[in-house]
């Protein structure tokens, strides 16, 4: 995660030359010393009232910091590194007896999504040219076998033990296909409101594996029509949330315009097309690694 410019002293003894408290929100410190220097008590008064609630949130940012990793640093990046290469072979791949392999098809991919998920903004500067941002979700797209539904699965479980709060449950399709069959709803996957009271939702982060593979009927209802409804509610959820912003990443074996043939069938305004805009979709290539 991105570090926090360094609140500045001057700052903090200009304030106290006013006997004002500061938030710790270099901005909003700064319009309540503004206001200190122009003399408007009634503004500063109605500063001072909602100064509680900024103090909140700086403790809230506080927290969320203390377990960030800063990987411009290029030995934590090394350290991590490491970290996530011990995690996939000693526990994602240890069942299979494989081993992690890093190659020129995926060591950039492992560098993006390493810097992104600690949101570093290193991560924009990997792939020149192609616009990825910290702030979309990933799209992992390539050929069976090349490593993408594995590479979610380390970071994963990387992420789950790091403390990061970018972490992500890993489901496929036929999981979330199965669930429908069951509870004849997908809300455990959306918002996931079952239990909850009022207009409160709880999403989380996900990751659905390959979409678009197979579409056969289920009890009158096609994978298909299943996984538009979860595309269409998801990007409603990553555009509705703000500082908690839940993601629903992807992996594919098909390629984009593939995919736009695929959900035009069920989307004929060309909605969820447009909104895998909002991904940074990004291919592997390669063999089959199995």
């Amino acid at each position: 995660m991105s570090q926090q410019p360094q609140y500045p002293p001057c700052l903090r003894q200009a304030l106290s030359g006013f006997n004002v408290k500061p938030t710790g929100n270099i901005e909003w410190d700064r319009a309540i010393l503004d206001r200190c220097k122009r003399g408007q008590q009634s503004s500063l008064s109605s500063f001072t009232k909602l100064s509680p609630v900024i103090d909140k949130m700086q403790r809230e940012v506080a927290k969320a910091n203390a377990i960030s990793y800063d990987l411009a640093d290029p030995d934590n990046y090394k350290a991590h590194v490491e970290l996530f290469i011990a995690i996939a072979n000693n526990i994602v791949l240890a069942p299979q007896r494989r081993r992690f392999e890093i190659d020129d098809h995926n060591k950039q991919v492992l560098r993006f999504l390493m810097y992104y998920f600690n949101g570093c903004p290193l991560a924009e500067e990997v792939f020149p040219g192609r616009g990825y941002k910290l702030h979309k979700n990933i799209l992992l797209q390539g050929d069976v076998g090349v490593g993408k539904t594995m590479l979610m699965q380390c970071f994963a479980e990387y992420l789950r033990r790091t403390g990061n709060p970018r972490a992500f449950f890993n489901v496929s399709v036929t999981q979330m296909v199965n669930y429908y069959t069951i509870h004849n709803n997908i809300d455990r996957f959306l918002y996931n409101e079952e239990g909850s009271t009022g207009f409160k939702i709880n999403p989380v982060n996900l990751c659905l594996n390959d979409i678009g593979v197979e579409n056969r009927p289920f009890y009158g209802i096609d994978t298909l029509t299943i996984v538009n409804d979860f595309l269409h509610a998801r990007n409603e959820i990553w555009t509705t949330s703000d500082v908690d912003r839940k993601c629903a990443h992807l992996t594919t074996n098909l390629t984009i315009e593939q995919l736009k043939q695929l959900f035009e069938q069920k989307d004929g305004y060309g909605r969820i097309i447009d909104r895998f805009k909002t991904y940074n979709i990004i291919p592997i290539t390669g063999q089959s690694r199995r």
